[in-house]
């Protein structure tokens, strides 16, 4: 137990004042810290905890689901407004052709999908699409390009950091998903304005390797690293339903909370299956269970009590939820959604649709740049 007080002391300025008898700390009250179960170690904390084992956050995820519910909608209410929820808008830039081997996606070369491989889109036609965007109420502007990685790309690198300045001057938050970049590709990110990036770890380290086998999970790592390392914001998450187990879904939710920091935001992705890939087959398999809705709201709830100023947003495969599942998940901590046209090469609610239901619910749209949470974590 007094290890599992001194290890996340490190992390935590509450735990700080029990951090050893150099502090002159009475051995009672480390035995009381050391003591605490994780929920309660979650939610007495006022800065996040990047020290968490999969045993500590197994025990908050299979909490009883209302409580585990009602834990999480406390710690939301701790760190943000309830009644505002993030609208984001993604347009692929760039589609088709990807060289990796994704078993979910639609876009790999490698998959027999519909999806025709096109070259990146000019400038005039993202600023169109992003001031629509706008008009109809998306705050977070963000662009796809299905991309391995930036190497040798510097003509395409220089076009999407003048997207990127553009959007920007349109009051619009920035966000890209450009594959894997180096330190110095995040810097020239960077100094374009751009909000934050998105890559994704998918799932657990374990699942993995059934999943895609071209990049490494290290690899996704590396490029998060690097894109902290050149001081952008890191939006991170992975996809729910890739035929994973509840420890999968632990350890995907293990990697995020380990982080330091923590991702800026977390989308949470609920699996769409597309005709072509071999996602589909293997989830016909006997033995291979389904994804439930509660599987998904016991990922959010828990990812809002471990890593409580992250955003964390409803993305891909929403429009196949209910309305009340959707708010459910507003209430367990979730307070970002996509809208618009496309996820890509997948269906989205309509902008009308949303602030519709935003509207009847309380809740209302959060403004650009008003909630910094990099800000918050120094």
């Amino acid at each position: 137990m007094l290890t599992r007080a001194l290890k996340i002391q490190r992390n935590n300025p509450w735990k700080r004042k029990c951090s050893l008898l150099k502090a002159g700390c009475h051995a009672r009250t480390v035995h009381s810290v050391a003591s605490q179960t994780p929920l309660q170690v979650a939610m007495s904390t006022t800065e996040p905890i990047n020290t968490w084992s999969k045993e500590e956050l197994s025990e908050i995820y299979n909490m009883p689901l209302l409580e585990l519910v009602h834990r999480a909608q406390i710690q939301h209410r701790k760190f943000h407004d309830p009644s505002k929820v993030q609208m984001c808008t993604l347009m692929s830039i760039k589609t088709g052709g990807c060289l990796e081997d994704c078993k979910y996606c639609a876009q790999s070369s490698r998959n027999n999908t519909e999806v025709v491989p096109e070259k990146l889109v000019d400038v005039e036609t993202v600023i169109e699409q992003a001031q629509q965007a706008k008009e109809n109420g998306s705050t977070r502007f963000c662009l796809g390009a299905a991309w391995r990685d930036m190497k040798g790309r510097k003509s395409a690198m220089k076009k999407i950091t003048n997207m990127i300045s553009q959007v920007n001057e349109m009051g619009l938050e920035t966000c890209v998903t450009l594959g894997m970049v180096d330190e110095e590709q995040s810097r020239q990110l960077k100094e374009s304005g751009l909000t934050a990036f998105n890559h994704n770890v998918d799932t657990s380290r374990e699942h993995y390797e059934n999943i895609i086998t071209t990049r490494k999970y290290d690899d996704r790592l590396k490029t998060i690293k690097n894109l902290q390392t050149g001081g952008l914001k890191v939006c991170s998450g992975g996809i729910l339903g890739l035929g994973e187990t509840a420890n999968d879904r632990i350890g995907f939710l293990y990697t995020l909370s380990n982080m330091s920091p923590h991702p800026e935001s977390v989308p949470i992705n609920r699996l769409v299956p597309i005709k072509g890939t071999p996602i589909v087959e293997e989830l016909s398999k006997p033995g291979v269970k389904q994804l439930e809705f509660d599987d998904i709201l016991r990922t959010i709830a828990t990812a809002r009590i471990i890593m409580p100023k992250t955003i964390i947003r409803l993305a891909a495969g929403r429009y196949t939820m209910k309305e009340n599942e959707q708010i459910m998940c507003f209430m367990a901590g979730c307070n970002s959604i996509f809208s618009g046209k496309k996820m890509l090469t997948t269906m989205c609610n309509g902008w009308q649709e949303d602030k519709a239901m935003l509207q009847k619910w309380g809740l209302s749209v959060m403004e650009p740049f008003k909630y910094n949470v990099q800000q918050q974590l120094k």
